[in-house]
């Protein structure tokens, strides 16, 4: 009788299938893989830890709660990609992470990326790069607010994510949630809605389910 996988469970290939550099991929197999369920918290802002993980499929949300409880997204992390490693100088946690969908990760601990780094002193640079990206994402998506208009941001999250294709248009696919648009935007849900009905009656992009077609370049201003 053939065995059954629990929906969680981790596909066999999926560390081998998940994009990544090699050295990763072998930070990848020294870890302990971990299926979680949609809406896991693995990681509290606040909390003290020096664990990462590696994503090997679904996907992660970054993000921290306001005082007037919004949520503001940091940033969503798919296969190939990693969370954690600001806590390893052994201070808090910058922000909470979340699943956003049924996610395997690989679970690394400080001591066990120690290990690695012995083996593979390179990946020190491949690390270092990670975080000086992320601090640089950082800085400009706090310029975008506090600079740019919700069609501004947008705009500029659009072009960002956006893939361009044959025809010439550009993809994304799959798209963030309204929702997640909102979060990452720090403005409601409802603005985000109505700025892209805006666009689609325009002519800019069409819409479907976690599917936007960008069909021109967007207007500078709205």
């Amino acid at each position: 009788m053939p065995s059954r996988r629990t929906p969680n469970a981790p596909a066999p290939d999926a560390l081998q299938s998940a994009p990544m550099s090699a050295s990763l991929r072998a930070l990848a197999q020294r870890g302990v893989q971990r299926p979680l369920r949609k809406g896991a918290q693995i990681i509290h802002e606040g909390d003290v830890g020096d664990t990462i993980y590696i994503v090997l499929s679904g996907r992660l949300r970054a993000y921290a709660i306001g005082s007037d409880g919004r949520e503001l997204t940091y940033g969503l992390y798919g296969a190939g990609e990693f969370v954690g490693e600001m806590g390893l100088d052994g201070g808090a946690r910058s922000a909470h992470v979340e699943t956003v969908e049924p996610t395997v990760c690989a679970v690394v601990t400080r001591a066990t990326l120690e290990e690695h780094l012995r083996a593979e002193p390179a990946f020190a640079f491949e690390l270092l790069s990670k975080v000086i990206r992320r601090a640089r994402g950082a800085t400009l998506n706090m310029k975008q607010i506090a600079l740019n208009d919700v069609y501004g941001r947008l705009k500029a999250l659009l072009d960002g994510l956006a893939a361009p294709q044959p025809d010439g248009s550009r993809l994304i696919e799959p798209a963030p949630s309204h929702l997640e648009m909102s979060q990452m935007l720090g403005c409601g849900r409802e603005m985000v809605s109505k700025v892209l009905k805006d666009l689609e009656k325009g002519g800019y992009v069409s819409v479907g389910r976690r599917r936007v077609r960008l069909l021109k370049p967007l207007a500078p201003k709205w």
